[in-house]
């Protein structure tokens, strides 16, 4: 208040000249209005600085998903600001168990020594792991009308003896295949090992950093085969698989082609479709996780945890990912209370 009396001091010195022109008492008063609203201004900033703030790190599987939340979130909260970055689950879980983040967003199961540390966690939607090739591959034809089942794709990313697009086609083709996997950390590639029994550390393959760079690499390479989650692998405005990637259908079976009922994968509405029928096995279909280290306690983060829980799953068709199931919402909302 230092700043007030300097200025009612200087005020009085000159009293006999404001009270003439009739401006010393109007003045005074304004003057100390202004400075009481300036400082509890600034106390209730200084006592609670973050709790209009929000901030997510993690899986790219949930990136696109947690965007499109924020931004509906702040039309209602339009105070709050959310803060959005992906870098894989690894990274997510990691920086919500250190407190770097608020909620880390990971895209596989939840290990036993993450709760252990604290992890808090609630299923917020579901998608899945599909894999993929180049429309380039001179073989694609007959690729596509074989599809990849879960044998082939263990030959492929965990025991490498499949190495020849022949040896997959059982031809005498010599173009090799070039298998890409995840450098980084992440619930796609863990979630794609395990369809094998396996986990990330097993994959074989040229490693990418994240899920668009995985996309990316396939689509550069014609001999290529990865994997993505769906919302990289489709197109967000055409809901269609953007060329020269494309997606290679699992022949479910393993009868050695791709049956009617196993081919759901020429838009992404359909592949959705697929997924919540239970025709795409799980894994790779997967839920995605909110993780925060305990419960959370800021009064707007659980409200942003509520709307996500209800509101917030409107929109997830349109973003190319699955509600989660009644029971499942009805369990995390409990948690929440």
């Amino acid at each position: 208040m230092k700043i007030a009396r300097s200025l009612i001091i200087n005020l009085a010195m000159q009293e006999t000249t404001l009270m003439k022109k009739k401006l010393f008492f109007p003045l005074v008063i304004l003057i100390l209005v202004a400075v009481a609203v300036f400082y509890v201004a600034r106390k209730k900033s200084a006592s609670n600085p973050q709790s209009q703030t929000i901030s997510i790190s993690g899986a790219f599987a949930l990136y696109p998903m947690a965007i499109k939340w924020a931004e509906e979130f702040r039309k209602i909260h339009p105070e709050v600001r959310i803060d959005v970055s992906a870098g894989g689950a690894g990274k997510g879980m990691t920086d919500a168990l250190s407190k770097v983040v608020d909620i880390g967003m990971v895209s596989r199961e939840i290990y036993e020594a993450e709760i252990a540390k604290g992890a808090w966690w609630v299923p917020v939607a579901k998608d899945a792991v599909i894999p993929t090739i180049n429309t380039n591959n001179p073989h694609v034809e007959a690729i596509l009308k074989r599809g990849l089942s879960p044998d082939q794709a263990k030959a492929i990313w965990i025991a490498g003896t499949m190495k020849t697009w022949g040896d997959f086609l059982g031809t005498s083709a010599s173009e090799p295949i070039n298998s890409y996997t995840r450098s980084d950390s992440c619930g796609a590639a863990e979630t794609w090992a395990k369809y094998f029994g396996k986990k990330q550390e097993d994959l074989r393959g040229t490693g990418v950093f994240g899920d668009p760079g995985i996309a990316e690499a396939v689509r550069q390479d014609k001999l290529g085969i990865g994997y993505n989650n769906v919302a990289f692998a489709y197109d967000a405005a055409t809901k269609k698989v953007l060329p020269p990637l494309q997606i290679l259908p699992i022949d479910l079976n393993a009868n050695g082609q791709i049956d009617p009922e196993e081919l759901f994968y020429e838009n992404r509405d359909q592949l959705i479709a697929a997924i919540m029928a239970g025709k795409y096995p799980s894994p790779p279909a997967r839920d995605l996780h909110f993780v925060t280290f305990g419960a959370p306690e800021k009064p707007i983060l659980r409200e942003f945890f509520r709307w996500v829980l209800t509101e917030g799953q409107k929109f997830t068709d349109g973003e190319g990912y699955i509600k989660i199931p009644e029971e499942k919402k009805k369990s995390a909302l409990n948690q929440l209370k």
